[in-house]
């Protein structure tokens, strides 16, 4: 009976949640995958592109036959027409009867320039929408890379700062029962003090700026404000799998920049608005059939059944008016090509600027490491003189804030390393 029991709870337990199942456990390219599953912006980026489409098919539709249908029904009230064929006969009565019909008609377009060039422009706006959704991407993977990274560096600057205070704290709870004593002045002991308060603060700085960057990493991935996250993947582990030297001399494709692709795509509209406006200058040409079933018929009735029928609408004269929005669409195609060369401009020497901010972060956090490295050795050493009372105090507390100070500067040399990397891949548009 016992093992009934024990093997019963056993199964439930495993239909139990578990704190370790609610939490979200990602690598670099895990959580960019997951953002770009559940991120609600890059979703409206999708749907623009399903609205896009269906305005092709609309926009094609109206070039389609198109078949409606309509029942009338009329009563007259018992009005009556007088006929007189004769002057000395008498009048005939004709009294108007109720008539209802059934009306079927089709139309069709039969040559219309700005129904041809409107379908070019329409399936131009859905590929710029699909564009603009690689864009979107492409943003959503820059945000979460840099973000991945800040939490990445805090949580580093937060261990940093925990194991100097713990450091820091140690030695001050040795220092203060020799300065009850008199073995150390208490000036020695004031310092520590004044430097564990320092390095506190530290610590919560760090604290609070790494619970600011896990916030910002939900609001992009798209999870509630409780859900635990775990970065799985480590600073060396990312810094091993980027070759910052291949960037450097990576050639650029201006062609392949997104956002020169939105550009050239709003320009190759624009080019379509002139055209359209120049079909405005031709004619239309439509086309009907009209089928009519009288369902109740009056007593005179000549007309027919079946009518098909011509429609040809020529624009002969508007005062000036399609001229002058032709001009306005060629001065705004105009407009678009100087905006294209700047963009390319604009481009080119951002790409420049890139490369040499890139070369720049990777020399500072070389150099940086390396001096956080000399400044951790020295702290160390100035500690254990300490210790034997060979240094004072304040040769102590000077060297713990050298290290404090460097190790922050390695910190933001190794933000900036990464974030140059994203941005100059974001330009080539290899994220």
């Amino acid at each position: 009976m016992i093992r009934a029991i024990i093997l019963v709870l056993a199964v439930c337990m495993n239909f139990l949640p578990i704190n370790s199942q609610d939490k979200l456990s990602l690598d670099l390219d895990g959580a960019i995958n997951y953002a770009l599953e559940h991120n609600l912006l890059l979703k409206n980026a999708g749907l623009d592109i399903e609205e896009a489409t269906e305005k092709v098919k609309e926009t094609l539709a109206a070039g389609l036959p198109q078949l409606n249908a309509s029942v009338d029904y009329s009563n007259f009230l018992g009005a009556e027409m007088q006929l007189r064929f004769n002057p000395e006969a008498p009048a005939t009565t004709i009294p108007f009867k109720p008539t209802s019909n059934l009306q079927l008609s089709v139309g069709q377009l039969i040559f219309s320039g700005n129904y041809i060039i409107g379908l070019h422009i329409a399936n131009l706006y859905r590929s710029t929408m699909e564009t603009s959704y690689k864009k979107s991407e492409q943003d959503i993977k820059e945000q979460v890379m840099k973000t991945y990274y800040l939490v990445l560096v805090s949580e580093k600057n937060r261990e940093i700062s925990e194991n100097n205070l713990k450091n820091i704290r140690n030695i001050y709870e040795k220092t203060k029962p020799m300065a009850d004593v008199g073995i150390v002045e208490k000036t020695d002991v004031d310092q520590l003090y004044v430097q564990v308060s320092v390095v506190e603060n530290l610590l919560i700085s760090a604290e609070a700026q790494l619970e600011m960057s896990y916030n910002i990493l939900r609001l992009q991935l798209g999870v509630g404000a409780e859900k635990n996250i775990e970065l799985t993947e480590s600073l060396e582990e990312i810094l091993d799998k980027i070759n910052f030297e291949t960037a450097l001399i990576e050639p650029f494709s201006i062609n392949s920049n997104l956002d020169y692709q939105l550009l050239q795509s709003h320009q190759k509209i624009i080019e379509k608005q002139v055209s359209l406006e120049k079909m405005s200058f031709l004619p239309t040409v439509t086309g009907y059939y009209n089928y009519t079933e009288k369902i109740l018929k009056p007593e005179f009735d000549i007309s027919p059944k079946n009518i098909i029928g011509l429609n040809v609408n020529v624009p002969i004269f508007s005062s000036g008016m399609r001229r002058a929005r032709l001009k306005q669409a060629k001065l705004n195609m105009l407009s678009g090509e100087n905006n294209m060369e700047l963009l390319e401009q604009q481009m080119l020497i951002n790409e420049k600027q890139l490369k040499y901010n890139l070369k720049i972060a990777l020399e500072q956090y070389k150099n940086q490491k390396i001096n956080a490295g000399v400044s951790k050795r020295v702290y160390e050493n100035i500690n254990l003189k300490f210790q034997q009372g060979i240094v004072s105090s304040l040769d102590l507390t000077t060297a713990n804030s050298n290290y404090i100070t460097t190790e922050a500067n390695y910190i933001k040399a190794l933000m900036n390393l990464l974030e140059a990397d994203v941005s100059l891949k974001k330009l080539y548009s290899s994220l």
